[in-house]
C-alpha cells in the first residue's frame, strides 16, 4: 500500500510517499480502507519528535473510510461499514486526566496517511450520513479537542461571552461553531483581515485584529471564558479580557510555550486556568451526538491528493489555512 512515511531525517526532509507492506487485523482489530485523511498541527510537530533511530512512521491522526477486513472477536463492526477514526488510543471514559497509557494515532504508532490502517475496533465509529467523505476524514481530532475544551473543561452555557484568539485553525473553527450552537456570544481575533471576515461569515459576533489593543477593540467587553491555543503571543491579552472569576482553558501553544503573568492580578481576579488535551471516547461520542443534532460540518480549507502531501504541510506551516486541510486517498 502507498503511505506518507517519516524516516531518516528530521522535519520535512524525512517525509516520503512510498510503498509499505499490507497487514491483516488481529483479534479485536479492524482494517479500514481510507478514503480521506486530515492534516493537524500535531503532524508538523511529530516530524521533529519522531526519533531518527525509530522505525519508519506513517504520519496522520484523522481519517475516514470503509472497513475491508475484520479480526476475530470483533462485534458490531463488519466489512463494508463506512466509518470515521477516533484517534485517541486507551482513553475510554471521561476523566480528569488521560490514562498513563493514552496515545494518539500517528505517533508513536502508525497513522492515517496511507491507503489502509489497522486499529482497535473501539476506535472506529459509523460515519454520520450527512457528512461528505472529505468532512468525515478531517473531523475527529480537532472536533474532539474543541468539545472537551469548551464543554468538559470550560463548562460552556448559553449567553456566555467567549473569546477565541487566533481564529483559523481547525479546532478554533469548531470552537466557534460549537459555541454559537449553544447560544454563546463569540469574539475572535486574528492578524488576518481575511480570516476575521470568514469568522464573521461563520457566525462570530465580533472579529478583531490580534495586533490591536483588545480592550479598546472589544469596547471594554470582559469574557466569561477564553479558549487559548496561541500561547505566549496572546496569553497576557487573553487574561486581561477575563471578567473577575472568569476561566481560561488552554490546549496549545503555537506561538510559544513560556508565558508570564502578574500573579497578584491573577489571584485578586479569582481567575481559573485549566489545561485540556483532546478527549476520551465517551466525549467523542457526545461530540458526535452534538454535531449531528446541530448538523455541524468542518470548515474545509483545501483538498489535495495524498501524493501532494507537501503542499498541505507547507500551507499549514505558513498558517494560511482557515479550517481543515484534507488529503484524498481513494
Amino acid at each position: 500500500m502507498k503511505a506518507v512515511v517519516h524516516e531518516g531525517k528530521t522535519g520535512f526532509a524525512g517525509l516520503a510517499y512510498r510503498d509499505l507492506a499490507e497487514r491483516k487485523p488481529g483479534a479485536g482489530e479492524v482494517r479500514v480502507k481510507l478514503k480521506t485523511v486530515g492534516l493537524n498541527h500535531r503532524d508538523l510537530f511529530v516530524l521533529y519528535r519522531h526519533q531518527l533511530s525509530d522505525p519508519p512512521l506513517v504520519i496522520g491522526s484523522d481519517g475516514a473510510g470503509v472497513v475491508d477486513s475484520v479480526g476475530e472477536d470483533v462485534a458490531n463492526i463488519k466489512v463494508g461499514d463506512e466509518v470515521m477514526i477516533n484517534p485517541g488510543l486507551g482513553w475510554q471514559k471521561n476523566s480528569a486526566v488521560p490514562p498513563e497509557d493514552f496515545e494518539i494515532v500517528g505517533f508513536p504508532f502508525d497513522g492515517t496517511f496511507a491507503e489502509q490502517i489497522i486499529l482497535p475496533a473501539a476506535n472506529v465509529v459509523q460515519k454520520p450520513a450527512y457528512l461528505t467523505w472529505e468532512e468525515a476524514g478531517v473531523l475527529s481530532l480537532a472536533a474532539l479537542t474543541a468539545y472537551r475544551a469548551l464543554f468538559t473543561r470550560g463548562r460552556i452555557k448559553p449567553n456566555m461571552k467567549i473569546l477565541i484568539p487566533g481564529i483559523g485553525s481547525g479546532v478554533a473553527t469548531f470552537l466557534l461553531q460549537f459555541a454559537k450552537a449553544v447560544g454563546a456570544t463569540v469574539f475572535v481575533t486574528s492578524r488576518s483581515k481575511e480570516k476575521c471576515e470568514k469568522a464573521l461569515e461563520l457566525g462570530a459576533d465580533k472579529a478583531i485584529d490580534s495586533q490591536e489593543n483588545w480592550d479598546v477593540a472589544l469596547d471594554g467587553e470582559k469574557m466569561d471564558l477564553v479558549i487559548e491555543s496561541v500561547g505566549a503571543a496572546t496569553f497576557s491579552k487573553s487574561l486581561n479580557q477575563l471578567r473577575p472569576g472568569g476561566t481560561i482553558v488552554t490546549f496549545g501553544a503555537s506561538a510559544g510555550d513560556d508565558v508570564q503573568i502578574n500573579i497578584r492580578d491573577f489571584f485578586y481576579g479569582q481567575f481559573n486556568l485549566l489545561g485540556s488535551t483532546m478527549g476520551s471516547a465517551e466525549e467523542y461520542n457526545e461530540m458526535l451526538q452534538f454535531i449531528e443534532k446541530h448538523e455541524i460540518k468542518p470548515v474545509i480549507d483545501q483538498v489535495y491528493p495524498l501524493e501532494q502531501y507537501a503542499q498541505g504541510f507547507k500551507r499549514m506551516e505558513s498558517a494560511n489555512q482557515f479550517g481543515k486541510i484534507a488529503f484524498l486517498v481513494d
